[in-house]
């Protein structure tokens, strides 16, 4: 190894073993109090079949709430108000994602309207309607709208939230629109997600459909716009980087990494999964490596760069140490990434397999 990259590398790793160390340190207690906080609160909920998707998207998608709330170490100190606001939005989607999956409804006005709370989470100018009119089942017990109403709470004492507001609403938006096409009947599915796609194409050249598709899917660059807003001294230029930054790269890189590794599981459930819509596992492979170099690349011009590329590195980490990937075959690919990750990603790794081991992640 040269010994300029050795000396980079030596630099590095003892700033991420400490960054790791706040993240489980400060910032997981804080998510799991928060949780509980949530889950207790969906004891009042009357209707039973809202309250079980709302205990089930808690149980089974925590640690959504804990990866996104590693923004809250983004600012060089530690901040709680952003893991109250980005476990309440990450609880929200969730939440969400639940009831258009695992309801029983097919119904695309529906969704929209209960999407309504996701982008009035973070628009506090948007009238709040009855997010359930359409949908099958009603009467969460005041669930959705606290959620709604701590999100807004925390945007409105962030200093520079109208600087990012608009992005955040476009991401948000463009979010809402992947959960509502995605979740439709199946045979209208890939057209609406393809027409869709269609419409945006012309500022996003060199992706596909279903890439772009995966990179609206990801609440990172929302999360990361967030996080830049606790900053008074915030300037346009570093919201605009930081958006070209993470999407649609970092965003894409973190939903195909989960597509990648539920393959399996989709293919016997018989559900969407991006990662199909290539021809072959190579291709697969070389475009998650497109998405990675893309994403290191960008990230590396951001303010706070290791930040952020610590964030990429972590991505790669914490999916590739799934147990899933040894179980499909799936190593090859998962070398090639590393190898275009760096030294510090693999230690990661190594530090994800052993915390899965002992049930932290």
């Amino acid at each position: 190894m040269p010994g300029g990259v050795g000396v980079s590398v030596a630099r590095k790793l003892p700033a991420q073993m400490a960054f790791i160390g706040r993240f489980l340190t400060l910032v997981l207690p804080d998510v799991d109090r928060e949780l509980a906080r949530w889950q207790a609160k969906i004891s009042e909920c009357p209707e039973s079949e809202l309250a079980r998707q709302a205990a089930s998207s808690i149980r089974l998608k925590r640690f959504h709430a804990q990866g996104g709330s590693v923004f809250a170490l983004t600012a060089g100190g530690y901040r709680r108000d952003l893991v109250r606001l980005i476990v309440a939005l990450q609880t929200i989607s969730d939440y969400l994602d639940n009831l258009c999956d695992r309801a029983g409804c097919y119904d695309r006005h529906a969704f929209r309207m209960l999407h309504e709370a996701f982008l009035c989470a973070v628009d506090d100018e948007r009238e709040v309607p009855d997010f359930y009119q359409l949908y099958p089942f009603g009467g969460d017990g005041g669930y959705l709208r606290s959620l709604v109403e701590v999100c807004r709470g925390v945007t409105a004492d962030l200093p520079a939230y109208r600087l990012v507001r608009d992005d955040v609403l476009r991401l948000a938006e463009l979010y809402c629109d992947l959960q509502v096409y995605k979740h439709t009947e199946l045979w209208a599915r890939e057209p609406l997600l393809i027409s869709w796609f269609n419409r945006h194409r012309g500022r996003y050249p060199g992706i596909e459909w279903w890439e772009f598709a995966a990179a609206a899917g990801s609440t990172l660059g929302i999360f990361g716009l967030l996080a830049s807003a606790t900053r008074p001294e915030l300037e346009r230029r570093e919201v605009n980087a930081l958006v070209k930054a993470y999407f649609p790269y970092v965003c894409g890189l973190h939903i195909l990494l989960d597509y990648f590794i539920d393959q399996e599981e989709d293919r016997q459930g018989g559900d969407l999964n991006f990662c199909f819509y290539y021809p072959d596992p190579e291709t697969c492979g070389r475009r998650l490596r497109h998405f990675l170099a893309e994403s290191l690349e960008r990230v590396s011009r951001l303010k706070r760069p290791l930040f952020h590329r610590t964030v990429v590195k972590g991505l790669l980490a914490l999916y590739l140490s799934d147990p899933k990937v040894r179980r499909q075959g799936l190593e090859p690919v998962s070398r090639m990434l590393f190898a275009g990750a760096g030294t510090d990603a693999r230690l990661m790794h190594r530090v994800c397999r052993a915390l899965r081991r002992v049930g932290v992640v």
